[in-house]
């Protein structure tokens, strides 16, 4: 006789000012951050205890309750297909910073602006390289683009948690307000002449990456103070732009290195 399918305990959604965060590396980095408020965590029944034993430590430390659910819980959560390994916390919606908040900082700022990038994967490697290479932080579009979703977060793997983010309304006033700061804003194109081992990335400077694909918006292209390339040598023309940010920021901290 056929088992009569599991009854899955289902609770309420999460409120809209709740960001569901998911995976341990994602999980692990919220808690070691503290940088926003974590309700409780849900892990699902069967998950290998040795691999959670640091959350569980963070977890206590910080107070946050730790449920055990069934796994169809947690898919039901943020997706059956999606990997979340096991675990979800519920934490405060992850918050932007301001512009000028970003800008005010380290008088030789290092910082990406990103045109229209639109697939989560993508601005979550982004964040990531822009964690491991110390840049200040990251301007993003308010239209047209990504911006911090659930599916960044784990993509970035738990880069979010430490990485300014900040959204701007027009990219070209912005752009023209970086100038006025005396922020140099550097562009990136496959034609450009300059390659970007040749720029003095020891001054201020603001990288902007487009999407892939499509490049930079014509406009933002032409407001930019110059523009790099990076060499390409096969016969694919151009790089994810992740890797081309971290192509670009590691030779910037390198100059900058060698600077002191």
């Amino acid at each position: 006789m056929n088992k009569r399918p599991r009854k899955v305990h289902r609770e309420e959604r999460p409120p809209a000012d709740t960001a569901l965060i998911y995976g341990s590396l994602p999980v692990s980095e919220a808690l070691r951050s503290r940088s926003r408020r974590i309700d409780h965590i849900e892990i699902a029944d069967g998950a290998r205890q040795h691999r959670l034993d640091e959350i569980y430590d963070l977890a206590r430390a910080q107070n946050v309750g730790i449920r055990r659910v069934p796994r169809e819980r947690l898919d039901q959560l943020v997706g059956q297909d999606t990997n979340h390994q096991g675990i979800v916390a519920f934490a405060a919606a992850a918050s932007y910073v301001e512009v000028d908040d970003l800008l005010s900082g380290d008088s030789n700022a290092l910082l990406v602006v990103l045109d229209g990038v639109e697939d989560p994967r993508n601005l979550g490697a982004v964040l990531r390289t822009v964690e491991c290479s110390g840049a200040d932080g990251v301007i993003i579009p308010e239209r047209r683009a990504v911006g911090l979703t659930e599916t960044v977060a784990k993509s970035s793997a738990g880069a979010t948690e430490y990485v300014k983010v900040a959204k701007t309304a027009n990219l070209n006033r912005l752009i023209e307000d970086l100038k006025a700061r005396n922020i140099w804003v550097v562009g990136t194109s496959g034609d450009a002449t300059m390659n970007y081992t040749e720029w003095d990335w020891k001054q201020p400077s603001a990288l902007v990456l487009g999407a892939e694909g499509s490049g930079l918006h014509r406009l933002v292209r032409e407001n930019c103070d110059v523009l790099v390339k990076i060499p390409m040598y096969g016969k694919i023309e151009s790089l994810n732009v992740s890797v081309a940010a971290g192509v670009i920021l590691f030779e910037a901290q390198r100059q900058r290195g060698e600077e002191g």
